[in-house]
Parts: structure tokens; C-alpha cells; sequence
């Protein structure tokens, strides 16, 4: 004889990790979606530091070489 199928009830603990998520505004990782849409906010955040504090520490001749780099880079792109 077959067993019955029946819905698994959650348990205790799993119950209140979501409502300790819910309550302080955690997001809810078990999305693959919303992980994406964490990592990507993260990587933002740290790209829009990451040219000034680069910049910071460069000294002036440092600074003028990468920005000429950096020149010849964007006319070569415009003449192809």
C-alpha cells in the first residue's frame, strides 16, 4: 500500500529565522534574484569609491601618466 503524500509542516526554528528576517529588515537571500540584486548594489557602491581613493594615493606624475593612458585609450576607440 501506497503512503500518504502530505505537506510538511515548517519547522519551529525556520519559522522564527523568517520572522527575525522580517522584523529587522534582512533581506531574504534564498532568491537568486535578490542575491544578484545585493551583489550588484554592493559592487556599485564600491566602483563609485574606488577612482577617488585610487586617485588619493597616486602622486602627481602617477596621476598624469594613467590619465594619458587613459586619453589615448578613449581617441583610439573614436577612430575605429
Amino acid at each position: 500500500m501506497r503512503k500518504r503524500s502530505r505537506k510538511q509542516e515548517p519547522e519551529i526554528n525556520q519559522i522564527a529565522v523568517r520572522i527575525v528576517k522580517d522584523s529587522t529588515g534582512e533581506p531574504d537571500l534564498s532568491n537568486e534574484d535578490a542575491r544578484k540584486a545585493l551583489a550588484q548594489a554592493l559592487g556599485r557602491l564600491g566602483g563609485l569609491k574606488g577612482g577617488k581613493a585610487r586617485a588619493a594615493k597616486m602622486t602627481d606624475a602617477e596621476r598624469r601618466e594613467s590619465a594619458s593612458i587613459a586619453a589615448r585609450a578613449r581617441w583610439a576607440k573614436k577612430n575605429r
